[in-house]
């Protein structure tokens, strides 16, 4: 299951060479229901996982919004509220393969909107084999509203994993978060630390139980509470495309794991086999995703590029060795 507490309906534009200040003539743009979560409902969807995306909708935007949910396909249950849905903008310029991208601000949720959606998210993912939390947090839905849903989950043994950034990344760990997916930047923010693994450790050391950081091209690394060391990988080639779904994709693969492995951060072979499988997967997929115009999608060579990612361990004293996955 996938929990989106500030949806948004996806506006993407692509243009020959995005110049500021000028105008452009460009070919009609695509909008999908969006946010972090649906992205990786839609990553999991696509690889025929069993999959249920739970989130908000409100207004004409929201119309829109739940429209193009239903016609995706994507198991889905909306929470009606009063304030409209958000929109995201994407502009990707095609020469040079960025993409700009202006988030419109959530609208608060009233107290009852974020305990039904507290309710709705507890009532089906007590069933789920892994639940995601994913995206900013709107007013009425705060860090602490996050740790509550997330302590209830993992007590009830469900694994949950959380991509958000700010105060409700540090939440998130103090309620005991199986797994945290921030990136460098957001990862830098919250805990003050410039080294990736520090900072890692850092948000461990609140309470999480596993961190998968996202490094952009340094690759990814992948830290447990409970086994020494780590593991980094890295694909040895830079790709270029839109990087909006890139992080997304990295917890759909997050989330597989845990379904497929519930012990996945235990000290134990199997586990560590299958974090190394993790690391190939999630960069794999990461890079996989920059490929494509549109956030939630997997490029076809994804499995292919999951042969090409560089896995190493990392021990406790900082050597550098090559893990047995890396060559399977």
């Amino acid at each position: 299951m996938t929990v989106t507490p500030n949806p948004a309906l996806d506006l993407t534009w692509h243009v020959d060479r995005l110049q500021p200040g000028e105008t452009h003539r460009i070919d009609p743009g695509a909008a999908r229901a969006g946010g972090k979560g649906l992205n990786v409902a839609r990553v999991l969807h696509s690889g025929r996982r069993e999959v249920v995306a739970v989130t908000t909708t409100g207004g004409a935007v929201g119309a829109e919004f739940a429209a193009e949910l239903v016609a995706s396909g994507i198991p889905h249950r909306l929470v009606p509220v009063g304030g409209a849905t958000r929109r995201s903008i994407a502009i990707v310029d095609e020469t040079s393969g960025d993409a700009t991208v202006l988030n419109e601000r959530g609208i608060a949720l009233e107290p009852d909107e974020a305990a039904a959606l507290a309710a709705n998210a507890l009532e089906l993912g007590r069933t789920a084999d892994a639940v995601a939390i994913c995206g900013s947090l709107p007013p009425g839905f705060g860090p602490d509203e996050l740790g509550a849903l997330v302590r209830t989950l993992v007590d009830g043994g469900v694994p949950v994993i959380v991509d958000t950034s700010g105060p409700g990344l540090a939440a998130a760990a103090r309620a005991g978060a199986t797994a945290l997916k921030p990136n460098a930047e957001e990862l830098r923010a919250e805990t003050g630390l410039d080294d990736p693994v520090a900072g890692a450790r850092a948000l461990l050391g609140l309470g999480a139980r596993l961190v998968v950081a996202s490094l952009g091209s340094e690759g990814l690394l992948v830290v447990s509470a409970d086994a020494p060391g780590g593991i980094r990988a890295r694909l040895p080639r830079t790709l270029h495309g839109n990087a909006t779904g890139a992080g997304d994709a990295a917890v759909a693969a997050i989330a597989a794991a845990f379904a497929e492995t519930p012990t996945l951060g235990a000290d134990t072979r199997e586990a560590a086999d299958a974090r190394a499988r993790l690391a190939r997967r999630a960069t794999a997929w990461s890079a996989s995703a920059v490929l494509m115009p549109f956030a939630g999608d997997l490029a076809p060579e994804h499995s292919a590029l999951e042969l090409e990612v560089v896995v190493t361990t990392t021990s406790t004293d900082g050597s550098v060795g090559t893990d047995p996955e890396a060559s399977a």
